[in-house]
């Protein structure tokens, strides 16, 4: 190339990165370059700098570069000005698009910059061989394709029912689910089970497939939607199954009579002298249940009864599962008028100390602001509380659960779109969903 009269290129690209690192191959080996941003400087460029080639990146602010194309091809002055394009987009139909165009090639990014130079040299050296598309192959290939699969073994959570007070079922429940009330913590090795409502069955069925083994249920209450799946429960009825449920003291009855007296004679075909599984009952306490590598602890709720709530600790992991518990009784405030230290708040330290700085915090928030003050003492919690309680405890990430049976789909997705909405108002951009059946979290 003559140094006296270099071959001027133009360069129509908006990432400064890519411009630059062209810029410089193309001025090192003797061309003169100048640089466009948009499609609207390129065509300006045109006008002032005349260049002998331009190449063009295709996705542009302002006016892409198909769109300059067709401009240029429409002039007189550049119908038949040589076009290399770059892009990312290596789709068939859209390469013939580009090429009834006229480019003298294309060039698919990413690219070195010898590539580009190589078709330069070509292109006024050598221009017969110029044609076509220069695809992805020059790029380096993979040792091995990267195909992670799943690792399901790692400690994970699964909800196997979502819903409070009573199942529900229909089309309009099909996204949320309408089992009541189950949680399990698996670790890979233990399974742990955390309430017994009608999601209970299906988590049976899934504990079929790897053979008896011992499982462990602990009852946050002994309400029906959290005890009626029990009866339900495949593995009790399997031998080789060992399943040890763990309730508080203070029911009525004890726990054995309370689970399986919903299979006396008058309510169901099966008494509780069919079981066949190996099956043990064991008060709660304040110390700490070893399972494994698992702590379980237990914190009390406000909800009728004697309910608890249970904490999961698990190398370094906290999550807390925590369906009833209708926190700041009464309160129909603003949840921005909330600090650890208000009067009203004070009362309710030993729970939110007990669930201070969990990783996934699963807990109720069974009404809405509006609905709430006709359900005062009930036993659920007011949306709006629930927010508050999140910040107050800095959980990390919120899984709404026990939905209220006539709360359809629908209004769940307007429900979560008002609790991030009060999230956000009390500045706690905490991540949070909507629980639903089937639901799976691996951490």
């Amino acid at each position: 190339m003559p140094a006296t009269e270099p071959k001027k290129i133009l360069l129509a690209e908006d990432v400064r990165a890519i411009s630059m690192r062209m810029s410089h191959a193309l001025e090192t080996n003797g061309y003169e370059v100048r640089v466009a941003e948009d499609g609207e400087e390129c065509l300006e460029q045109m006008e002032t700098f005349k260049p002998d080639l331009l190449v063009l990146d295709l996705i542009m602010p302002k006016m892409n570069g198909l769109e300059v194309l067709r401009h240029l091809r429409a002039q007189q002055s550049t119908q038949h000005l040589p076009v290399i394009v770059c892009t990312a987009k290596d789709y068939s139909t859209e390469l013939k698009h580009i090429q009834q165009t006229g480019p003298v090639d294309v060039l698919i990014k990413p690219f070195d910059p010898d590539l580009l130079l190589e078709k330069l040299r070509q292109y006024f050296h050598e221009p017969a061989t110029v044609a076509g598309t220069t695809h992805r192959a020059h790029l380096p290939a993979a040792t091995e394709q990267y195909a992670p699969v799943l690792d399901t073994k790692r400690p994970h959570v699964r909800l196997w029912g979502t819903r409070g007070s009573i199942p529900v079922c229909g089309s309009k429940y099909a996204q949320h689910g309408g089992n009541t009330t189950c949680f399990e913590y698996n670790t890979g090795k233990e399974r742990i089970l955390f309430d017994a409502g009608s999601g209970l069955r299906e988590a049976g069925q899934s504990f079929l497939a790897g053979g008896p083994c011992h499982i462990h249920l602990f009852i946050t209450h002994t309400h029906w939607d959290h005890i009626q799946g029990f009866p339900f429960f495949t593995p009790i009825y399997v031998p080789g199954f060992e399943i040890t449920v763990y309730g508080e003291r203070g029911f009525g009855k004890n726990i054995e009579s309370l689970l399986c007296g919903q299979m006396d004679r008058d309510y169901f075909p099966i008494q509780r002298e069919d079981l066949r599984a190996k099956i043990n009952f064991v008060f709660l306490g304040d110390l700490p249940v070893k399972i494994g590598e698992v702590s379980v602890t237990r914190e009390f709720t406000q909800h009728p009864g004697a309910t608890v709530c249970f904490k999961v600790e698990h190398n370094g992991w906290k999550g807390a599962f925590v369906p009833d518990n209708e926190f700041l009784q009464g309160y129909t405030g603003s949840p921005a008028l909330l600090e650890r230290d208000t009067d009203l708040v004070v009362p309710y330290e030993p729970i939110l100390k007990f669930l201070d700085g969990m990783d996934l915090l699963i807990h109720e928030a069974q009404y809405l602001p509006a609905d709430y003050p006709k359900r005062i003492g009930w036993g659920h919690s007011n949306l709006a509380t629930a927010c508050a309680l999140t910040k107050l405890v800095n959980a990390k990430k919120w899984v709404v659960v026990h939905h209220d049976p006539d709360h359809d789909d629908t209004a769940l997705h307007g429900k979560l779109n008002l609790t991030r909405q009060i999230l956000r108002e009390i500045g706690h951009p905490i991540q949070v969903v909507h629980g639903y059946d089937g639901m799976t979290e691996y951490h």
